[in-house]
């Protein structure tokens, strides 16, 4: 598995007979497109997306300011090499026929790392979502808001976080069947989407994974009870930081698909003008849930 260096792949031992004299194949690589379904229990929580057990990942958190927080973790989770980090790379591989079980509850276990635990020495990177939108957002602003929120604003953030995860899993099953992902909300009138990807190939394309994820989130935070909020909890929301990506037309999507809904609900004949006005509050409020997760 590893020389005095580094970590280089991993390998398996058997028992075999003394007269066996065949020499074993050791294996260096890996490249597992079966994504196996996360386990029920970490279904909910940040460290599904992710666990910041790299130094690398922690000390750029805490290098950078608040305003420039969220650009460098993006930048960040789109270049870096996980396996730049030779001690929880040995410690992750140590563990890996473990870590790549279906339902897998170890304390390793994220996304991420069963992703890099199929993927070995094969070229294929993480997607970036699952440290960024995913367990940054999740575990930095989501959780710095919710102490401000109303029971009913906190009961909202755990719901659509529980939705966004379950959604994640649906798609990805989804994937493992073939090329067509289609998903309608738990609950009537909150919308549905469907896209195409290759079988197995969902995430192994970063873009695509992140069209993917922004299409699930409308689902998420409706059926998580976003159009029940009230004004003051909206206000609160609205006060998040992820102002940047309004530069991203897959951010007014789901802001509109959405704001459809609680529209309909709460705002009445008003919300006609707020597709193309984002200055509106509760437009702009729609659009730092993403921050929330």
């Amino acid at each position: 598995m590893a020389d005095e260096d580094k970590d280089v792949g991993y390998a398996e031992s058997y028992m075999t007979l003394k007269s066996y004299t065949k020499r074993a194949r050791v294996e260096r690589t890996a490249c597992d497109d079966h994504v196996p379904p996360a386990a029920d229990s970490i279904i909910g929580h940040c460290e599904y997306y992710y666990r910041p057990l790299q130094c690398e990942y922690t000390e750029t958190v805490e290098k950078v300011t608040t305003g420039s927080a969220w650009a460098t973790v993006k930048a960040f989770a789109t270049s870096w090499d996980p396996w730049t980090d030779r001690e929880v790379s040995a410690r992750l591989l140590h563990q890996r026929q473990t870590l790549i079980q279906p339902d897998c509850t170890a304390s390793d276990w994220s996304r991420h790392s069963n992703f890099m635990m199929r993927h070995i020495g094969c070229g294929h990177k993480p997607p970036g979502y699952y440290v960024s939108y995913g367990y940054f957002y999740c575990s930095n602003y989501g959780a710095k808001l919710k102490p401000t929120l109303s029971q009913a604003g906190k009961d909202w953030l755990d719901s659509a976080r529980w939705y966004l995860q379950a959604n994640m899993e649906d798609g990805l099953k989804q994937n493992m069947k073939g090329n067509l992902i289609q998903m309608s909300s738990v609950k009537p009138g909150n919308g549905s989407f469907k896209m195409t990807a290759p079988q197995y190939k969902l995430e192994l394309d970063s873009e695509m994974f992140k069209s993917f994820a922004f299409k699930t989130h409308p689902l998420a935070y409706l059926d998580g009870g976003l159009a029940g909020l009230q004004l003051p909890d909206m206000m609160k929301i609205m006060g998040g930081p992820a102002l940047e990506e309004w530069g991203d037309s897959r951010t007014y999507e789901q802001v509109w698909d959405s704001g459809k809904v609680v529209a309909g609900k709460t705002i009445g004949d008003a919300w006609d003008a707020t597709r193309v006005d984002v200055a509106d509050p509760a437009s702009t409020a729609l659009g730092r849930l993403m921050g929330a997760k």
